[in-house]
């Protein structure tokens, strides 16, 4: 019971975290733009912003429907929380702790979050999950 239970909850934790990653992603698409996303990044002071934005737009798509689906999800959950350990640096940090204020707040939970279901091992519902049961233990050696 308490499997099951540890299961459905990291299921609601990766879908809830993934959206969030999803959209934000998205809208440094389709709201902002990369030009637009681009000339925020070199106002907030982030290096080299002309690669760095289309590369958090694209980690932050994919990244959120790797949570979503389960997979890859060590590597998601880390490259997402470093992802947010920028954002604190060149965004939210000088705000303070408040979320309201436009401190680090929010990007702190998210990217504690990702880290946390990255390396959860994802439940029985996650893609990982059910490829490391489908390898035989010569497969995983080869």
């Amino acid at each position: 019971m308490l499997n099951q239970s540890r299961s459905v909850a990291l299921l609601i934790a990766r879908v809830a975290v993934g959206v969030i990653f999803l959209v934000h992603g998205y809208q440094k698409f389709a709201t902002m733009g990369i030009a637009g996303t681009t000339k925020f990044f070199e106002s907030a002071g982030v290096p080299l912003a002309a690669v760095a934005a289309p590369v958090v737009a694209v980690l932050e798509v994919a990244g959120g429907l790797a949570l979503i689906a389960g997979v890859a999800l060590p590597v998601v959950g880390t490259l997402l929380a470093l992802d947010m350990m920028g954002a604190i640096l060149f965004v939210h940090g000088p705000n303070g702790f408040a979320a309201d204020k436009g401190g680090y707040e929010f990007v702190l939970a998210l990217g504690a979050a990702a880290l946390a279901v990255g390396f959860s091992g994802g439940g029985a519902l996650a893609i990982d999950r059910l490829l490391s049961r489908h390898r035989t233990p010569a497969g995983v050696s080869a």
